[in-house]
């Protein structure tokens, strides 16, 4: 026969007709479990983009994540925004001066530059822009920067420094370089001559804006050369650009401790 043993409690809850009282909880139930800790809040990385424009000044500057991603680039890049605004609005406000001095009406200044990706690699991230200007001349113009960030070093480096001289690259170069800049300059004359002497002769592709690019994504193996109205014709003519693909001549050129950067093309 089963036998229903009763604590005392539940004895005279049963006699009283009232409920026994529910169990106390656990220490440990008592006590909720604490909570986790939240992350520490995280910095989004976002490209920076100023436009001013006032009575004095017009000034634009631009630059992607992936600059704004390196602490140092963007600190660098930061600095020069201010320079280049400050810089900007003295130069304005003396033309302003000058302009009301000498009884004619002033033009707004402006300067703009956006930087722009050319190739991001593990090690390396490869950038060019557009420098835009105007100071109240005949009209406005513009040449080209450019920033190569080496990621191991954490520093930046102009294109021409990965190379043993800028005469070894220019070297190996030059023959490419003229027969592409001669064909373009034939397509935008339509069989004219160049205005001046100096603008049917080749130039010296590591005077202009050089820059590596890529088109693996591993290594550079191409090779841009920019070049500004005035560098290799009239104004008229505007800019013109130069790709080559990185040959045997060119990685004879490139210095012992930046071969592993660059593969033939």
């Amino acid at each position: 026969m089963r036998v229903l043993l009763l604590t005392p409690l539940m004895l005279l809850a049963a006699c009283s007709g009232e409920k026994a009282p529910a169990p106390a909880p656990s220490t440990e139930a008592a006590v909720s479990a604490p909570m986790p800790p939240e992350p520490p809040a995280q910095t989004p990385v976002t490209a920076r983009e100023v436009h001013e424009e006032n009575d004095l000044y017009v000034f634009d500057f631009s630059y992607p994540a992936s600059a704004g991603a390196i602490p140092p680039l963007k600190a660098l890049l930061d600095g020069e925004l201010d320079e280049a605004r400050t810089r900007l609005k003295a130069e304005a406000q003396e033309g302003r001066k000058a302009a009301t001095e000498g009884g004619f009406p002033f033009r707004p200044y402006s300067h703009s530059v956006k930087w722009e990706v050319v190739t991001d690699l593990p090690a390396w991230l490869s950038m060019s822009t557009l420098v835009g200007f105007d100071s109240g001349g005949a009209h406005p113009n513009y040449v080209f920067d450019a920033l190569l960030w080496d990621r191991i070093a954490a520093k930046r480096r102009a294109a021409v420094e990965l190379f043993t001289s800028k005469a070894a690259l220019a070297a190996a170069l030059r023959e490419p370089f003229c027969k592409d800049l001669d064909r373009q300059r034939a397509k935008k004359r339509g069989g004219q001559d160049g205005g001046l002497p100096e603008f049917d002769e080749c130039i010296d592709p590591t005077e202009q804006t050089v820059i590596l690019g890529s088109s693996n994504g591993k290594a550079f193996n191409r090779i841009g050369i920019l070049i500004a109205p005035y560098a290799a014709g009239p104004y008229v003519e505007g800019d013109y650009e130069v790709t080559l693909p990185v040959t045997q001549k060119v990685l004879d050129a490139v210095r012992p401790e930046f071969k592993a950067a660059f593969v033939a093309g």
